[in-house]
């Protein structure tokens, strides 16, 4: 069976099928930090507000409360263009495989530099800790104080898993198994209905018409021959009217007629001289 493009349908590889759960994973995993993020905004703004209270950088909280509620969105919308990304995959369009691996690299440089910056330690700036403005470690302390204890290892963990399950996700379609997959079929050949047709072939371009050549000169009548000298030429015969009489035979060429009887007639044309009487 062949569908409506005239190729047969491609058996999905397992590589191509095990990158689309991962990257469904690593949506469900955005959703999970998102809400953890939602949940806690509150608290960081107000450790945030009390640190910087009477510094330059008062309004440091504000500032971060935006950038969380921003972050919360993109997650939001990065989770959903994940599980669109892998339900293309699934039914081996190229372009989502590109896309994938271009937005699955800003998230892992993205996820990693946020891993980074967890393990070490330093969840803000940093900044100067001259004057009154609080050091990044008195900033750390504070938040592990008013966020609940589970918080900072879970959420951790969940970026380090959502790292793990999108690079290997970029890594399976990358494999020649996928590469097959998301390769552009031929079309496949199939016979004609019954009572149809082959399709015909396009018709040869004519070749233009010879130049025409000129007509051959033509040659002059041939001269006719002169009679042979002492032959009057041969006159013309009137046409057949009937079938006339047997004339007489003539005499001998040569000896006198009889006596009596009349010489031959004369041929047309001839002309005969009159006979001298005979003397006696």
């Amino acid at each position: 069976m062949v569908d409506a493009s005239g190729t047969p349908p491609r058996a999905r590889p397992g590589v191509v099928t095990m990158s689309s759960w991962l990257l469904i994973l690593v949506a469900a995993i955005q959703v999970v930090s998102l809400i953890l993020t939602l949940s806690t905004i509150g608290t960081i703004r107000d450790v945030l507000r009390d640190a910087y209270r009477g510094t330059a950088a008062e309004q440091a909280s504000d500032f971060a409360y935006a950038v969380g509620i921003a972050g919360a969105v993109i997650s939001l919308l990065l989770a959903i263009g994940l599980v669109v990304l892998a339900l293309l995959n699934n039914r081996g369009k190229n372009g989502a495989r590109i896309t994938t691996w271009v937005l699955g690299g800003i998230l892992l440089c993205c996820t990693g530099g946020g891993l980074a910056n967890t393990v070490g330690g330093s969840l803000t700036s940093g900044g100067s800790t001259g004057g009154n403005m609080p050091s990044s470690q008195e900033i750390q302390r504070r938040l592990e104080d008013a966020l609940p204890s589970w918080y900072l290892p879970l959420s951790t963990a969940l970026s380090l898993l959502a790292l793990l399950a999108l690079l290997a996700a970029l890594i399976l379609l990358a494999l020649p198994a996928s590469n097959e997959f998301f390769r552009k079929p031929q079309p496949a050949w199939e016979p004609p209905v019954p009572g149809g047709t082959y399709p015909g072939y396009p018709s040869v371009p004519g070749y233009p018409p010879a130049p025409g050549y000129p007509p051959a000169p033509g040659y002059p009548p041939a001269p006719g021959y002169p009679p042979a000298p002492g032959q009057p030429p041969a006159p013309g015969y009137p046409p057949a009217t009937g079938q006339p009489g047997q004339p007489g035979q003539p005499g001998q060429f040569g000896q006198p007629d009889q006596p009596g009887q009349p010489g031959p007639s004369p041929e047309p044309g001839e002309r005969r001289e009159p006979e001298a009487p005979s003397g006696s």
